[in-house]
């Protein structure tokens, strides 16, 4: 790695850095980065990065990766993003870049949208200063190229598009909050696939984000490389929002949010992670009770089955799904079934979708919550299903599922949606002692609802056998007799 420029020379230069970082609102951030390149401190400096770091002293060359926990508002993105810009133009690189070869600089968070930001900040020092702007060849919505060689570029968090470049350095914003579909720990596994991008131009990886829960690849890194006894290519600082940001305006708003919700502000702009939140089940135990491979298995005509829908209005944000699983040997709840439809739809060509799926398995009554009130029951009664009302709430289906689970007595189909669901589910400790269990904010977990209800009916979790779950009611016995006359109408009698 050729520096042209020292850290500090950059952030002294008004034609450079000065005007983006100036004044003593934004002198620990400066002393941060300038620790972090292994640039010697002064003493008063020394002290406030002691107090970011836990670390007596900065080190004596520049870091593979700095992790910077900071609390809502704490200018964590704009202070970043010049350490970003400072790799992409006053670092020679081209001892290392093959001829004709781009180099990248990715904006990687959890979509482009989510990005925006630190590209926005990227993109006004390439438009406002001078000294980079000089270097622009080409700039787009989510992409500047650069005359040296190096493309900025707005990336979403993915382990696909994680490989396969060279990186000058890489900004993972926001990684407490990353929740990609399809993979139960999205943030190690992106993470750990960007590194080997770094290894030839020696730039650093750059996460930032304002924290969560005790979980994840943040927390993990912050109790690995916090302080004195962490890898000292690996600088972990953090701070609430008022130390790194002095404005009265942002003092303002916290005291705000800290009368609103003490709880939550503490995490926000306090940069403390959250107690009582937990992850609901481990990747191991999920890759455990995963048929690897099964996608779905086909009715059997000697088989029970049961079933479980999540209905939804067709408009919103959540899909309709339904599930279908049976009992299998030793009381084992196997999974036979999940299908999902996103909206926008009708209502009523889903339920007649459904209805034809469970008709297929001899499903006579399927069971769901009371979302909507009476129409799902209608609509299902129409097409010769019995809709029963779930004695459980969403979050009790979940905890009932937790011991089958860990004691392997349920087999979950390979649905990537319906594991990233299951991965994704939290559990908070409530203050009367009863744990709850959800989805985080801003996510959705139709499909692992549906799936778990229909395990949950079979799968004898939480000690209720299947007898215990069998609907004998009237009207349920009349539907199963429908159930039967449709079948000998359709010459698959039984």
């Amino acid at each position: 790695m050729k520096r042209l420029m020292s850290m500090r020379e950059a952030l002294e230069e008004p034609s450079i850095f000065g005007g983006i970082l100036p004044g003593e609102s934004w002198a620990n951030w400066r002393t941060l980065l300038i620790g972090a390149l292994g640039e010697p401190l002064t003493a008063e400096e020394r002290a406030v990065f002691t107090s970011l770091t836990g670390r007596e002293r900065e080190p004596s060359e520049p870091v593979d990766e700095l992790c910077a926990i900071i609390g809502r508002r704490g200018g964590k993105t704009r202070a970043l993003s010049v350490a970003a810009s400072y790799f992409a133009v006053l670092v020679d690189h081209e001892e290392v870049r093959a001829p004709g070869q781009r180099l990248l600089l990715p904006i990687m968070a959890q979509g482009t949208r989510e990005a925006g930001e630190a590209f926005g900040y990227l993109r006004g020092v390439f438009t406002e200063v001078p000294r980079f702007a000089a270097h622009v060849d080409h700039m787009t919505s989510d992409t500047i190229e650069l005359d040296v060689g190096v493309d900025i570029q707005v990336r979403p968090a993915s382990y696909r598009t994680s490989r396969g470049f060279t990186a000058v350095a890489v900004i993972a914003d926001e990684v407490a909050f990353w929740r990609i579909e399809g993979s139960a720990n999205p943030d190690r596994e992106i993470l750990d696939a960007v590194r080997p991008t770094l290894a030839t131009t020696g730039g650093p990886l750059l996460i930032l984000s304002s924290p969560y829960a005790k979980k994840g690849e943040l927390y993990a890194t912050y109790r690995r490389h916090y302080g004195p006894d962490g890898d000292p290519r690996v600088l972990v600082a953090k701070a609430p929002t008022l130390t790194m940001n002095t404005s009265p305006r942002v003092a303002r708003e916290v005291a705000r949010a800290m009368e609103r919700d003490p709880v939550a502000a503490r995490t926000e702009y306090g940069a403390e992670f959250r107690e009582g939140v937990s992850d609901y089940i481990s990747p191991e135990t999920l890759d455990a009770c995963t048929q690897a491979g099964v996608k779905e298995v086909p009715p059997d005509r000697w088989t029970t089955y049961h079933a479980f829908v999540d209905p939804a209005g067709g408009s919103g944000q959540d899909g309709m799904t339904l599930a279908i699983a049976h009992r299998g040997p030793d009381g084992v709840g196997m999974l036979d079934a999940v299908r999902e439809v996103s909206p926008p739809f009708s209502p009523e060509s889903v339920t007649i979708q459904f209805a034809e799926l469970l008709k297929a398995y001899r499903v006579s009554s399927v069971q769901g919550d009371r979302y909507a009130g009476e129409w799902p029951r209608e609509r299902f009664r129409e097409h010769g299903i019995t809709y029963v009302l779930a004695d459980k709430s969403r979050s009790e289906i979940y905890q009932a599922l937790v011991p089958a689970l860990n004691s392997r007595r349920v087999r979950l189909l390979d649905v990537p949606k319906l594991r990233s669901q299951l991965a994704s589910l939290e559990r908070t400790a409530n203050p009367g002692g009863r744990d709850s269990i959800d989805h985080p904010k801003g996510h959705h977990d139709d499909v692992a609802n549906a799936a778990a209800g229909a395990l949950i009916r079979c799968a004898g979790a939480g000690g209720a056998g299947l007898m215990d779950l069998y609907d004998d009611s009237e009207a349920s016995q009349e539907a199963d007799r429908r159930l039967d006359r449709w079948f000998i109408n359709q010459g698959r009698g039984f």
